[in-house]
């Protein structure tokens, strides 16, 4: 199965998903290979038996690329410092819990990692706050991994070395989440293209995907559902190499993919 024959495939594929092909030039290869691995589970010659199949069936869903826990560790750093505290201290002064929602939350990795900075890294800072994280996607088999919290090594490569034993417990060659920092954490199986929780949420994480991968005018639907979803300056954050030009947001923190709502 030729490069050609996959980016013919992708650029038919991306129209019926409502994804640019654009935000798929660099990481084509990759996706490539995880086509080609559905291809050969499937039993089926190629592309074009593939396509033929998708034809005639549900809407196809594209594989992504890896994720790992912490992954952009700046931008976990700039919630540690900055946006985690100042979201607990507003819960705490509406007594309330806060509220996180991870949109396109694949196996789990991204609403872990909130889970655990928000118990160690603001337990003396801001202790005995509750977070409620709705996390959702559209896949069946990342969301199944994601509720087993259970992860191969090299998923944790960028966790703070002081922070896998206290969050992680070893299981054979896998390290699995305590259930302490499983607690108020909820997966579900949403389409992003077309639903979302129902909020309002403290912070929307939204990274290395709608805007990225979304066709312009679907950007701008889920922006403005996640636009409705947040709290009044309530935080949006976004992929390391996606940019949010939006009136209604300005960058928060020193961090160019942290925005707040403006209110």
């Amino acid at each position: 199965m030729r490069d050609a024959d996959c980016t013919t495939f992708l650029q038919w594929a991306l129209p019926q998903l409502d994804m640019h092909w654009l935000g798929f030039r660099k990481v084509r290869h990759q996706v490539s290979k995880r086509v080609r691995r559905r291809i050969a589970t499937l039993g089926l010659n190629g592309f074009a038996a593939y396509r033929e199949r998708l034809e005639a069936g549900p809407r196809p869903v594209l594989p992504r690329h890896e994720v790992t826990l912490f992954r952009d560790r700046g931008v976990f750093d700039c919630l540690r410092t900055s946006i985690l505290p100042a979201i607990a201290e507003r819960a705490r002064s509406e007594r309330r819990p806060a509220r996180c929602w991870s949109a396109g939350c694949a196996s789990g990795e991204e609403p872990y990692s909130i889970r655990i900075l928000w118990d160690i890294g603001l337990s003396c800072a801001v202790p005995n706050r509750e977070i409620l994280i709705v996390a959702t996607d559209i896949e069946d088999v990342l969301l199944a991994r994601a509720r087993s919290g259970c992860y191969d090594r090299t998923s944790l490569r960028e966790v703070p070395p002081e922070l896998i034993p206290h969050a992680f417990k070893r299981d054979g060659s896998r390290f699995c989440i305590h259930d302490e920092y499983r607690q108020g954490v909820m997966f579900a199986k949403q389409d992003l293209r077309s639903e979302a929780p129902a909020g309002p949420f403290d912070i929307i994480l939204c990274r290395h995907l709608a805007f990225t991968y979304f066709a312009p005018s679907l950007r701008q639907k889920v922006l403005r559902m996640m636009t409705e979803r947040l709290t009044p300056n309530g935080f949006l954050v976004v992929g390391s190499h996606e940019q949010l030009a939006d009136a209604r947001f300005v960058s928060a923190a020193r961090m160019p993919h942290v925005f707040t709502k403006v209110d």
